[in-house]
């Protein structure tokens, strides 16, 4: 068995395919490279689109990089044959080794993904297979491309929607989550209402009408309400508990901090107020207790911050109405202008508040899916351009179904 042979059988190459030559050089930065030449039995012929057998009309010369064979990086030349056809086009035939428009082979692309997928950034892949980062994000961006294609959230009923940060400057990306299998089913730049048609858009091209929503989980962004009443008319929202607390712990250190500039010793207990109290050291709990007797004012926003948070678990519509009601009318008694303000907020989104009850979703699945958008902004780096990251976050919080279709067996 001779070398060409030998590395025939190692590309996985049939009939009528061939290895014809082989060379070893170094290029002018005295890199190794083995460069294999493929060619075709004499007189071969290859089928057009019908399947019909035509004869080869002339050779185009092309050449791929393939993966390094020891210390050798490998490429591969070949005459691509044309075709003419019956009906008298010119067709250049696909090699079964690369796709078409690609300067790697199946295998080497394959390589960077799998790479890529345990968690290395693109940068870091693109040094270790000699190549610019610019070339393996093409072929990054094409098997995502292709994965989205095949891609099929048409069952989809509940949706919970997000931004997030791609970069500095104020640059976001709007995440569109499937809530039911908690994985990124479309995402697009920006944060504005615009973004949720941008979703319905995407949802209805893959056969999920916009009224096929009946649930959808978002924060309390105007831009957000004006967009779902628009895209997603027959969605009854829930505004996410997560935001909502948030605002309410904002609201509770804002009471400490107005203490605070009368009373020094509160100084560093932003989180023993805004922590659950169970979370607490002993330290910390023997501290609260003295400071919310200490302080008439901060004790009875740390009332009323405990209190509200029993909303979450009311078990229907009505009585978490007459629970709220109560609560909104107590905040207005204990006049704690902090409070009054997130008050006037719950007045304003009553309803996709109280909803949280009878639907019981949140965005925190979107919260988990935020701490693997930061790792596709690290494995990213470099990444230049928006659509890029998206792609990223498709990767990994997708789950996408990847069909790489390497010639070998």
């Amino acid at each position: 068995m001779n070398s060409t042979t030998l590395f025939s059988m190692a590309l996985g190459l049939q009939s009528p395919w061939q290895v014809d030559d082989i060379s070893f050089s170094a290029d002018e930065s005295n890199r190794k490279e083995l460069h294999l030449y493929i060619g075709f039995v004499r007189g071969s012929r290859f089928p057009d689109e019908t399947g019909t057998a035509c004869p080869v009309h002339d050779k185009v010369g092309r050449e791929w990089q393939h993966l390094n064979f020891f210390e050798h990086h490998c490429f591969l030349h070949c005459g691509v044959p044309r075709i003419k056809t019956t009906d008298g086009k010119v067709l250049t035939v696909d090699v079964p080794w690369s796709r078409p428009g690609s300067g790697f082979t199946l295998l080497f692309e394959a390589f960077a993904m799998a790479l890529i997928e345990r968690e290395m950034p693109v940068n870091r892949v693109a040094e270790i297979l000699g190549v610019n980062p610019q070339r393996v994000w093409a072929v990054f961006n094409h098997w995502i491309a292709q994965a989205r294609d095949a891609d099929d959230p048409s069952s989809i009923t509940r949706l919970g929607v997000d931004e997030t940060s791609s970069r500095k400057g104020h640059k976001y990306v709007t995440l569109g989550v499937d809530l039911e299998t908690a994985r990124v089913i479309h995402a697009c730049e920006g944060k504005g209402k615009e973004t949720l048609k941008n979703i319905q858009q995407h949802l209805e091209s893959k056969g999920a009408p916009k009224e096929q929503i009946t649930q959808l989980s978002m924060d309390l962004s105007p831009a957000f309400i004006a967009g779902a009443a628009e895209s997603f008319p027959a969605a009854a929202i829930t505004f996410d508990r997560f935001h909502v607390v948030k605002l309410l712990n904002e609201a509770m250190d804002k009471v400490r901090r107005v203490e605070r500039i009368e009373h020094e010793e509160l100084k560093g207990h932003k989180y023993t107020f805004l922590r659950n109290r169970q979370n607490l050291s002993d330290k910390q709990e023997q501290s609260l207790s003295e400071m919310i007797e200490l302080y008439p004012n901060l004790g009875k926003a740390y009332r009323l911050k405990v209190l509200f948070n029993d909303l979450w678990e009311m078990p229907n519509k009505a009585a978490a109405t007459t629970f709220l009601t109560n609560w909104c009318n107590e905040v207005e008694e204990a006049k704690i202008p902090a409070f009054m303000a997130f008050s006037k907020m719950v007045r304003g989104h009553w309803s996709g508040i109280i909803h949280f009850v009878e639907s019981r979703i949140t965005n925190g699945i979107l919260e988990g899916i935020n701490s693997k958008v930061q790792l596709a902004k690290r494995r990213a780096r470099g990444y230049r351009n928006t659509g890029n990251f998206i792609n990223m976050i498709y990767f990994l919080c997708g789950k996408l179904k990847f069909s790489y279709p390497l010639y070998f067996t």
